[in-house]
């Protein structure tokens, strides 16, 4: 597990910013860490945030809920504290998680009790099946479909790798928590 110091790997850009760099952060949402990155090349921020405002819009097949449920599970399973306190911060309301969901999220599994929706759980088995082998069993295919449908079970299986992209890139990079966010259990900030 590796010690975040308090300065990145790549620090983000920063002032005065040229048109295009003021485009991209403009478009990739709050100033954080993350974006500041992505930023240093313009054209690279606004791939992401084609890819951004697809999947986290209403647009996606996913809910709120099941987006965030996938979010907050993967990031946690990578140990990237920096995107989980994030979308915790931002999202966890929002998507009616309680406290104990949040800590299940963290540390937990889907047989947690905080987990009586069939769908919650079918889509946390689904997170950790992916994260463990990469793949679904055919029952756990169809227990998801039943659960979200297809369009949904298509864009989960795409939530779940790019935040895992997602997770590699705030790792590596060494981001420091954003302020205001919560810690990952068990991990450094």
């Amino acid at each position: 597990m590796p010690l975040i110091p308090k300065h990145p790997r790549i620090v983000p850009t920063a002032p005065p910013f040229d048109d295009d760099t003021r485009a991209a952060l403009d478009i990739l949402g709050p100033p954080i860490a993350l974006f500041g990155v992505f930023a240093r090349r313009p054209d690279r921020a606004h791939a992401i945030a084609a890819w951004g405002r697809y999947y986290l819009s209403r647009r996606c097949a996913l809910s709120l809920r099941h987006r965030e449920v996938a979010i907050d599970r993967t990031t946690a399973l990578c140990g990237a504290g920096y995107e989980w306190g994030i979308h915790i911060a931002v999202y966890a309301r929002k998507a009616g998680l309680t406290d104990e969901q949040v800590a299940s999220l963290a540390t937990g599994d889907p047989a947690d009790a905080c987990w009586t929706d069939p769908a919650d759980r079918a889509v946390l088995a689904t997170v950790d099946a992916l994260h463990q082998r990469a793949d679904l069993d055919d029952a756990e295919w169809q227990t998801l479909l039943d659960a979200v449908g297809e369009d949904a079970a298509v864009d989960l299986l795409l939530l779940c790798g790019w935040y895992h992209a997602i997770s590699f890139a705030v790792n590596a990079l060494r981001l420091p928590a954003e302020p205001g966010t919560p810690a990952l259990p068990g991990r450094s900030r």
